[in-house]
């Protein structure tokens, strides 16, 4: 699923835009235990609650495409002939006799260290409104609500821990006092979730499932391995790692080479992102190696990373904000680090003096002392 379609479905989780007539689930203890379930009407519910519990299931669909929000892919085979699929198609339909299998397949696979959590799930049927293109103006794109040729039904769950709240004073108008009142346990945002089927060029889309992680990083595989028996996915942690890997190996890391590396990244993702591109930006082996021989790797160098980093990643594309910080340029040398923003990351230089290696930074402009101005 690409920015607009996730965004398309976002718009929705309010209650008078959704058609989520129930949200259901249970609320699991740090043993694993079922303390209690929950299956309530939207349409019963106070507004302010009813708004609450949508706004967490909405978290579900926020975050950056390939970070927190990856593609689960389903094989043919499990497509045409398998128990997780046919669970998922049956949460799909909102059969009810599923939710106990889900739970269980969830509690068994979960482990969020010991913490109490919350599994909420809805299901939504979406009249897709028609897009249509403008006779004027071929490349503009209008939304016809009055015009639907199908409907999307889908599932969503989000898995939000639950902790206990902090005592604190409370006012209590029957004896004019404050008092302190007793800690509740509150349910935090979601941890992780997902939504099946993906929506795919606006429609449903059974070959995929659209996760998400809370963390990057944490991409809680036991979960998508219990729940969805498909290969987990590189966390972007894992994607980083491998790409520093392939650099530290294949060639001389020199400051300047990974700075202007860096700059090229960030300038092709900054571009992507004012072009309004539907399809998130991913860069293969080849585009990476291109960007080394344009920014002062030799060939030789350039060719190896490609092998070392096809070795670990295969043919896969990867979002290039997973693969370095692009958002902090940091330079470190023992007990001293230099901070600098990634568009004035230039004016850090090297010098060899006196036999000696050094980082430096221009002073033309002043320099600050703990905030205070002083001359060098």
């Amino acid at each position: 699923m690409n920015k607009k379609e996730i965004a398309e479905l976002r718009r929705r989780f309010k209650p008078d835009k959704a058609n989520i007539g129930r949200v259901y689930g249970c609320f699991v203890n740090g043993k694993g235990e079922v303390v209690s379930y929950l299956d309530e009407s939207v349409a019963l519910l106070p507004q302010e609650e009813a708004e609450q519990y949508l706004a967490l299931l909405k978290k579900v669909l926020s975050g950056t495409p390939g970070r927190n929000l990856i593609d689960i892919v389903f094989s043919n085979e499990q497509v045409l002939d398998s128990e997780e699929h046919r669970l998922l198609l049956a949460l799909r339909d909102d059969k009810p006799e599923a939710r106990q299998r889900f739970y269980k397949a969830v509690i068994d696979s979960l482990d969020l260290e010991g913490s109490s959590y919350l599994i909420l799930c809805a299901n939504d049927a979406y009249d897709v409104p028609f897009r249509g293109v403008d006779d004027l103006d071929r490349a503009a794109r209008h939304y016809d609500a009055d015009r639907s040729d199908q409907v999307y039904r889908y599932f969503i769950c989000a898995v939000c821990p639950v902790k206990d709240g902090k005592p604190a004073l409370g006012y209590f108008a029957g004896e004019n006092e404050f008092h302190t009142s007793l800690a509740r346990q509150v349910v935090g945002a979601p941890e992780l979730g997902f939504l099946f089927p993906a929506f795919d060029a606006r429609t449903a889309n059974i070959y995929n499932a659209l996760f998400y992680s809370r963390k990057p990083e944490e991409l809680h595989q036991d979960f998508i391995d219990g729940v969805f028996r498909t290969e987990p996915p590189l966390s972007a942690a894992e994607q980083k790692e491998g790409f520093e890997a392939a650099l530290s190996e294949a060639l001389d890391c020199r400051l300047d080479l990974l700075r202007a590396v860096q700059d090229e990244l960030k300038e092709r993702v900054d571009a992507h992102n004012e072009a309004k591109e539907e399809e998130p930006l991913s860069l293969s082996a080849g585009d990476l190696a291109a960007i080394l021989t344009e920014n002062g790797a030799t060939e030789k160098e350039a060719a190896a990373f490609r092998e070392l980093f096809t070795q670990r990643f295969g043919t896969a594309a990867l979002s290039p904000e997973n693969l370095l910080d692009l958002r902090r340029f940091e330079v470190k040398a023992g007990d001293v680090t230099v901070h600098a923003s990634p568009e004035q990351s230039w004016q850090v230089q090297t010098r060899e003096i006196d036999g000696r290696k050094y980082i430096l930074i221009p002073t033309d402009g002043g320099a600050e002392l703990n905030g205070f101005a002083v001359k060098i």
